[in-house]
């Protein structure tokens, strides 16, 4: 048997973090997962990375994978296609929202957020608009770790060393409610890179409709989405979704950019659809948008190797059977709200929470400096980290994100279980959660003791 945990030193792996152990999961049924030492976890977090949407060892998914394979396992879709390709593309289409009518396939997010990318330039070359070319985003966002979608996650932090690599791409900041809770000030900043760029020169705005990693659970107010809105019609560019988190059933909708007041000509899709089960992704299209090229060049040869292979397409229409047979997209939509009542009340008057918010199972917990309930905490207090070991000692898989230098989020937990979850282990994950957050609460509050919190400082776009 393999150990219960292992670092970076009695491993050939290279991890992401070199300097923490790894504990080491062999087994999973339904939301738990099990360690090599026996020790058994609720999953909070869907895998981890919010991809497991099914939970662990389902049977059905399984099977269609193996049969799959029996049959044909690959080909490639440069000058072949394959049955469970076409009727993947299909079913997707008939939940996707109005006026969608062609799917790409990919192999994962950062994929799909790229291709999004090209096929918005292929776009506007295939209406001789060769000029447009630049992306806006938010400023506080995440993508992927592909140089195009690290350019386009507007975190100096995250770039890191790579910055020499990245192409370049403007950022507005995040209507948060410290920073602009109306949505006005993130359309002046837009207005002035709109005027700074020329709007001529723009392809897309690229965007989560509701955030995920970076702002967990945050979506802008519907001002600015209208305001957005607004704008492309003025200008003509593209508004381009990532959905990679929230497509195919996350926040109680198939594809939650639907329910925006600002309609996406592009979305790009990726967990929900293997559900954990395969690597796959798509990047689904308005008609306008597949009609340029239609009527263009006829080509968008782009790709990758294993993008709409049989087998991962298999499992794509055993995701979607499954979430159509048993209701899920439905339970998460009228499940959330309840969820969300209670994990408020599970942390209410918790003196370093400052909002809990969220759609459907994607909820997040803003922290907060005690001292005065609206700065954010100290970076060096690492609270962030704190609260994931806290519950995984309770038995508990989570994820938090720390501060950004950029000065738009502090510190942040992410709550997103598996669409399948009972009411019961619900239950029992808000209690180990909020057992873990009134441990490091209490910790936190001896530290600071009276010392003067620090100035929340919000730097300007990225």
């Amino acid at each position: 048997m393999p150990p219960a945990r292992i670092d970076s030193e009695r491993s050939h792996v290279l991890p992401l973090e070199l300097a923490r152990p790894m504990p080491v999961i062999v087994r999973g049924q339904g939301v738990w997962v099990e360690d090599a030492g026996g020790d058994r976890y609720l999953d909070a977090m869907s895998g981890g990375s919010m991809a497991a949407t099914l939970g662990h060892g389902r049977r059905d998914i399984i099977e269609a994978a193996t049969a799959q394979a029996q049959r044909l396992a690959y080909a490639h879709h440069e000058r072949l296609t394959n049955p469970a390709q076409e009727r993947l593309a299909s079913e997707l289409l008939d939940v996707a929202p109005e006026g969608f009518t062609r799917v790409r396939f990919t192999v994962a997010g950062a994929d799909a957020n790229e291709l999004a990318v090209q096929l918005a330039r292929s776009y506007h070359i295939e209406r001789d608009e060769p000029d447009r070319w630049q992306v806006i985003s938010p400023a506080q966002s995440y993508h992927g770790p592909t140089m195009e979608t690290l350019a386009l996650t507007g975190r100096p932090g995250l770039h890191g060393p790579f910055g020499p690599y990245l192409p370049h791409h403007v950022h507005i900041p995040p209507s948060t409610w410290r920073l602009d809770p109306t949505g006005d000030a993130a359309l002046d900043a837009l207005d002035r890179v709109l005027d700074e760029a020329d709007p001529s020169t723009v392809s897309a705005f690229f965007c989560e409709p509701v955030s995920a990693a970076s702002l967990p659970a945050y979506a802008p107010p519907t001002r600015f989405w209208k305001g957005l809105a607004e704008r492309r019609e003025r200008h003509g560019f593209l508004v381009c979704f990532d959905e990679i988190v929230t497509g195919v059933g996350r926040t109680g909708d198939w594809f939650v950019g639907a329910t925006t007041a600002c309609q996406p000509d592009i979305i790009a899709t990726a967990k929900g659809l293997g559900a954990g089960y395969a690597a796959i992704g798509a990047v689904l299209v308005r008609d306008q948008v597949y009609e340029a090229i239609s009527q263009g060049s006829r080509r968008f040869p782009m790709g990758h190797s294993w993008d709409g292979a049989p087998l991962s397409c298999a499992v794509g229409l055993a995701v979607l059977h499954a979430l159509r047979s048993e209701g899920l997209v439905d339970r998460v939509h009228e499940r959330g709200p309840r969820l969300l009542d209670e994990l408020r009340v599970a942390l209410d008057g918790l003196p370093i929470v400052h909002e809990v918010r969220g759609r459907g199972f994607l909820l997040g917990i803003e922290l907060i400096d005690p001292r005065d309930r609206r700065s954010f905490l100290p970076p060096e207090l690492g609270v962030a980290g704190r609260i994931d070991a806290a519950a995984f000692e309770r038995g508990l898989i989570t994820l938090s994100t720390q501060p950004t230098r950029d000065g738009y989020a502090g510190d942040q937990t992410l709550f997103a279980p598996p669409f399948v979850t009972s009411d019961q282990e619900l239950e029992e994950m808000v209690a180990r959660l909020a057992d873990a957050l009134r441990s490091v609460s209490a910790e936190v509050e001896a530290e600071l003791g009276a010392a003067p919190p620090a100035r929340t400082s919000a730097g300007g776009a990225a």
